[in-house]
């Protein structure tokens, strides 16, 4: 059936948490769901929508926004557009597919009575019944029955891929009328596809597209702000063109962010406020640090603060280059991330307001930084290994740490012989790799970032902080 347990798989209520169950529906995008019209009986009604499967994703209100009432007109259909009154973009929404074909083995999970937790059933695409798409059942006690009514009917998963909606549960039929499919001769199921709702529905149509998501930016962005292990880098820059699949995939993750900047919208001085919010300073320094943060004043004296309670803090800046004037926005990140602070960039258009800057006092000293680092760790692994499987001595310790010291040489061509600075990144100087193209340099870096997480995983790092 897919996922064991599915966000977008949804429990509908009528009119309150308390009550009746009344159907299924489908989670589409972080503000919309699917079901059946008869499931809502009313436009005006107001339901309640419950994450049966995910019970820290709170359930919310939703009820039917203009043009969302697809069952009446010509060419009309048993189906409703609900919209959440609050969103809900932790909530991962289904995949719409539009192919079907008979014999295609699909699944639905419904709320039938005595089964509130969900039960769930199989079947094959059958063929057309009028309107409808008929889904046989192996035996009639699998055939949907009252609630049903909106559950997402999904493809089997391939190996590895997740399930897709190709419709919703809309009915079932019995030769003799009978309320239940088991007690008549003949029963099946219907579906209504996601192909004929896309053809009502504008936004289904363009959720239903290949394009629609980014599902690979979004596996990376949200394996980023996961990093258990301090393993990816802590500054990323990305590039998220307006209205594209990309986009919609952030729109799902922008909550995982501690802080968001909207570049052209928010203000500096909210930024670093909230930034302080989570700055473990001493007592009474907050007007130096703010200060300090928007570039007014030196830095305090005394040791540096970090982040409170020793969380990483992640700051999201949502269209850098949206910003009129980015240079005081990157100094500020620039101080953010000597206090420990990770950073997302995105930029609406490669190359565009603020790229060089960002490249060169954000993203290039964060990574000759994060390489150091992985390097220590590299050689506290590498000396580790060898004090676990023998007796260390004088006569070996030039060649515990062989792999880091390799790693270590590659380090400094890219570096320049700087160490874990970044003088002479944008142009000469700089020793070997000073007068590279920073393009270039970045390559290089990020590559060696990559060989240094496989040593690291090839090894077995033991250390705080490191893989198990």
């Amino acid at each position: 059936m897919g996922e064991l347990r599915a966000d977008w798989r949804l429990r509908l209520r009528r009119g309150n948490a308390r009550g009746p169950i009344c159907g299924a529906g489908v989670l589409v995008d972080q503000n919309t769901v699917l079901t059946c019209a008869h499931v809502v009986r009313d436009p005006d009604a107001v339901m309640w929508v419950e994450f049966g499967e995910n019970s820290e994703i709170e359930a919310v209100s939703a009820r039917v926004p203009p043009g969302g009432w697809l069952a009446e007109g010509e060419g009309g259909e048993d189906v409703a557009v609900l919209r959440l009154d609050a969103p809900r973009p932790q909530a991962r929404p289904a995949r719409l597919e539009t192919a079907l074909w008979g014999g295609m083995e699909v699944s639905a999970t419904g709320y039938a009575e005595g089964f509130d937790d969900g039960m769930s059933l199989w079947g094959r695409i059958g063929g057309v019944s009028g309107e409808r798409v008929q889904l046989d059942a192996v035996t009639k006690a699998e055939v949907v029955r009252r609630g049903f009514s909106g559950a997402a009917v999904c493809t089997r998963p391939g190996e590895g891929g997740p399930a897709r909606v190709v419709g919703l549960v809309v009915s079932w039929r019995g030769d003799m009328g009978e309320l239940l499919p088991e007690n008549n001769r003949l029963a099946f199921s219907y579906l209504i596809p996601v192909a004929r709702i896309a053809e009502l529905s504008p936004l289904v149509a363009e959720l239903s597209t290949p394009y629609a998501w980014d599902h690979g930016f979004e596996e990376r962005l949200a394996r980023w702000f996961g990093d258990e292990y301090a393993d990816e880098e802590p500054v990323k820059v990305t590039v998220v063109p307006p209205g594209s699949g990309k986009e919609r995939s952030l729109r799902h993750l922008v909550h995982r962010a501690d802080l968001v900047h909207r570049g052209g919208v928010s203000s500096r001085p909210d930024l670093a406020d909230h930034a302080l919010g989570h700055i473990a300073f001493p007592p009474g320094q907050y007007l130096a640090y703010w200060d300090w943060l928007l570039g007014t004043r030196p830095r305090p004296s005394g040791p540096a603060p970090g982040p409170a309670g020793g969380q990483r803090v992640t700051v999201l800046v949502d269209g850098l280059d949206e910003e009129a004037e980015p240079g005081p926005l990157i100094a500020l990140l620039a101080r953010l991330r000597t206090l420990g602070f990770r950073l997302l960039l995105v930029f609406r258009h490669e190359g565009g307001t603020g790229w060089n800057a960002a490249r060169d006092e954000l993203l290039a000293p964060a990574l000759l930084t994060h390489a150091d680092t992985l390097l220590a760790r590299l050689e506290r692994a590498e000396f580790s290994r060898v004090v676990r499987h023998g007796v260390v001595d004088s006569a070996s310790l030039g060649s515990l740490t062989e792999t880091a010291e390799r790693r270590r040489g590659e380090f400094r061509l890219i570096d320049g012989g700087g160490g874990a600075g970044w003088g002479g990144w944008g142009g000469a100087g700089g020793g070997t790799g000073g007068g590279a193209d920073p393009q270039q340099r970045l390559a290089r870096l990020r590559e060696l970032v990559r060989t240094l997480r496989a040593d690291l995983r090839r090894i077995g790092e033991r250390a705080p902080g490191g893989l198990t």
